[in-house]
């Protein structure tokens, strides 16, 4: 009779694991344990670099504006990287971003949608946002030039792109008209 051999389980990798990633261009989240690749091309570079130079241009003293190169610890222990990303300083140990990842969600992540991203993924990233104290979540839809706005895990708002994109209390000089976004 064959005996059922047991699998071995994956180590699950931590922070230090994915401290010591090569920099080969990628993008890496830890989730659940896990090294991520989150799928990015020109195009998404371009948009990213796009919005970041709007938002620089909107900033206060009183946030610091981060890339995807900075990684969020999210309540739940993953690491998150959203591709551009406003902080408070207040919420920054005093008022200064940290050598190391961010304790928390920024108070606004926006994330530019690739097409082999799937939608349970997405949304399971917006609720660890918000878990993790986020106050707004900006998906950016490139193939359908659309961001959707959100204020809470449930609320969203689909702007489309003749519809301007504002940044709230958070940036109050920020505004945009959602197709510039895609240009």
């Amino acid at each position: 009779m064959p005996t059922a051999t047991a699998r071995p389980r994956r180590k699950r990798l931590t922070e230090r694991d994915l401290l010591q990633m090569p920099s080969d261009g990628r993008k890496y989240e830890l989730v659940n344990g896990r090294l991520q690749i989150v799928p990015t091309g020109a195009r998404h570079g371009e948009i990213v670099s796009n919005l970041i130079g709007r938002l620089h241009a909107a900033k206060t003293p009183t946030v610091a504006l981060y890339s995807a190169a900075v990684g969020f610890r999210m309540r739940n222990g993953n690491i998150r990287s959203p591709d551009a990303s406003v902080m408070r300083r207040e919420r920054l140990p005093d008022g200064v971003s940290p050598d190391e990842f961010v304790d928390g969600a920024p108070d606004l992540a926006v994330e530019v949608v690739s097409p082999s991203e799937r939608a349970a993924e997405l949304l399971q990233k917006v609720a660890e946002y918000f878990e993790s104290g986020a106050q707004e979540v900006w998906l950016l839809l490139p193939e359908r030039r659309q961001v959707y706005r959100y204020r809470t895990p449930l609320e969203v708002q689909t702007l489309e792109a003749d519809d301007t994109l504002t940044g709230g209390e958070l940036l109050p000089e920020f505004r945009v008209r959602v197709g510039e976004l895609f240009e």
